[in-house]
């Protein structure tokens, strides 16, 4: 059974810091590779973050430098510290898992990802 659970949104001035996690169930974590996304109102769904389980990453061109993806095995659990936050980072977030090689799919598009979270609320003014 494929679960994933978001938490850590908030609302932050600009310049602040956020840490979102995402609890996945053991199976989940264990078969799927996984990935940080954000939707705005109106706007498409787009790919932020995603790491490989032997560590590799790969970001979004506007996040780079100020995000940090990363993930705990024992805990079954992936994270997105954002720093430095803009308005433009306002969106719901969501963490996905996609079916594929865990150790090397470093992909950042939706349609390669197959379960969402319910995701949490990131709000900078």
């Amino acid at each position: 059974h494929v679960q994933l659970v978001e938490s850590g949104g908030g609302s932050v001035q600009a310049g602040g810091s956020l840490r979102l996690s995402c609890a996945a169930s053991e199976v989940t974590y264990r078969r799927y590779y996984m990935a940080w996304f954000r939707q705005a109102p109106g706007e498409e769904r787009e790919g932020v973050a995603t790491i490989s389980r032997d560590g590799s990453t790969t970001y979004r061109i506007s996040v780079k430098g100020r995000f940090t993806i990363s993930q705990d095995n024992a805990k079954n659990t992936l994270y997105l510290q954002m720093n430095s936050l803009k308005p433009e980072d306002t969106a719901m977030y969501y963490c996905a898992a996609g079916r594929g090689d865990l150790f090397s799919t470093l992909t950042l598009r939706v349609a390669d990802y197959n379960y969402w979270g319910q995701g949490t609320q990131v709000t900078v003014s």
